[in-house]
Order: C-alpha cells, then structure tokens, then sequence
C-alpha cells in the first residue's frame, strides 16, 4: 500500500498513545456525570484504549494506519456518551492525519 517509515511509526504510537489514555478516562465519566450504564462505558471506553495499544503495536504494517483511522472516528462516536469527546475526537483525528502526512514529508525531505 505505502512505505511504513520509523518516523512515521514514531508520531503516530505517540498520538495512540495519548488517546489511549483520554479514551480510557471517558470510562468514569460516561458514568458519573453522563449516567452512562457501567457495562457501556466500560466497554466502550476501556476497549477503544486497548485497541489504541494493540493498534500502536501494529505500527509497522500498513493496514495498521487504515485500522487507526477507523479507531479516530470510532473516537469520535464517542461523543454520544461523553458530548467533550466530539471536540477531543477531533482533535485526535487532526494529530493521526497530520503524523502521517508531516512524518511522510519531512523524512521524503532526507532521502533526498
């Protein structure tokens, strides 16, 4: 598909990670102050970290980048049950995008 670069890979476990923990957070608070029954929020908050961590392991294939894009805009969805998560999901998918692209640019840059 394309070229998997080390900066690349490096930009983009970083964003991953951070939205690892965001999304694992929208766990108590799905539940304290949006009254988000317990097994949804958990599920939901609780699996969208653990697929941010096995998504960031997957980094070094390129159907990785595809199933990290799918992961931002499940990020996004979860703004139905914490409505801060449609701005901060957003705010994710902007960072995702602009790892790959900015990774993809500055390291054609050095080949050169």
């Amino acid at each position: 598909m394309f070229e998997v670069t080390p900066g690349m890979r490096r930009l983009c476990a970083s964003v991953l990670g951070m939205q690892a923990i965001v999304v694992a957070l929208v766990t108590p608070v799905a539940i304290t102050i949006n009254h988000v029954s317990p097994p949804v929020a958990v599920t939901v908050g609780l699996g969208l970290a653990v697929l941010c961590v096995l998504i960031a392991g997957q980094l070094k294939r390129s159907y990785a980048y595809i199933a990290g894009s799918v992961l931002q805009i499940l990020t996004i969805a979860t703004g139905f049950l914490v409505p801060a998560m449609f701005f901060l999901g957003v705010i994710f998918a902007a960072l995702w995008i602009t790892a790959i692209f900015v990774a993809r640019r500055v390291e054609g840059t050095t080949k050169r």
